[in-house]
């Protein structure tokens, strides 16, 4: 039995890598997005293994619910998620994104997954 749905992972990569620069979106907005409402969780495992992609896939974009970096121990070091969003322009304070709702980037109405 496989670890994991290789087509879902390579489903939530394509819906992240349309993230904008400088938004962030959620677990639960991306599962929705591919057609999963339930499946937050492993959304969060597709960011966790997306280093593993050949194909760059922006997972520091991808937040909890609450704008919160609930991801950050995944990469190289504690502030690097942080580091990219701010890089990108978002504002990030203890580990959450500051204006959430303005940064928040709705992938739902992007169907041409």
């Amino acid at each position: 039995m496989k670890k994991h749905d290789d087509g879902f992972f390579e489903r939530v990569y394509a819906a992240v890598r349309k993230i904008p620069p400088g938004r962030v979106t959620t677990y639960g907005a991306i599962a929705r997005c591919v057609g999963s409402p339930q499946a937050s969780r492993m959304v969060g495992w597709a960011m966790n293994n997306s280093h593993t992609c050949g194909e760059y896939v922006p997972a520091h974009r991808v937040v909890n619910r609450n704008g919160m970096l609930t991801g950050k121990h995944h990469f190289d070091g504690p502030e690097v998620m942080a580091s990219l969003l701010r890089n990108e322009g978002v504002r990030v304070e203890d580990d959450r994104v500051l204006d959430f709702q303005e940064k928040f980037w709705n992938p739902v109405p992007d169907t041409d997954l």
